[in-house]
């Protein structure tokens, strides 16, 4: 079993045992959330900790946005709510990237994709960039995030 999984667990049995009905909820929807990604596909699976925290993020974002539209619409009630939930997810998530580490990654993804191709990369080798990127990243950053900076570096 994954570290990750394991520890949202044991984590869920403390909160019930504490009973805290707020952590209880939370945890058992993401625990949901990780045994319907690996049934999910032809056979089922058991996913390693960086698919599980693939899972969370999605969760996560599923959250803030949520918040934000609740809050937008004036439903402050069903927005915090949301947004607890985004910071009991967040205690399981790894600390995201300071943007000059980031920018350090994607400058070497790029030297990685000059390497491959002979020459430095542009706009049209972006998806190779990304995917490069995305592999040194490891999940610790948004993928909107990392796109961005790619563009940026890309660019200039």
């Amino acid at each position: 079993m994954a570290e990750l999984k394991a520890r949202m667990r044991a984590d869920l049995t403390a909160a019930m045992k504490a009973q805290d009905t707020e952590t209880k909820a939370t945890l058992r929807m993401l625990l949901a959330a990780v045994q319907t990604e690996e049934v999910a596909g032809e056979s089922a699976r058991e996913l390693s900790d960086a698919e599980v925290t693939k899972v969370l993020m999605r969760e996560a974002k599923k959250r803030a946005e949520s918040a934000t539209v609740y809050a937008d619409a004036g439903r402050e009630e069903l927005a915090a709510k949301e947004r607890a939930e985004g910071e009991i997810i967040a205690r399981y998530l790894p600390k995201p990237l300071p943007d000059d580490e980031l920018a350090s990654l994607v400058d070497q993804a790029i030297d990685q994709v000059a390497d491959e191709t002979g020459e430095r990369p542009g706009m049209r080798q972006m998806g190779q960039v990304m995917k490069a990127a995305n592999a040194l990243v490891a999940a610790r950053a948004d993928g909107a995030r990392v796109s961005q900076v790619v563009k940026a570096r890309l660019a200039g």
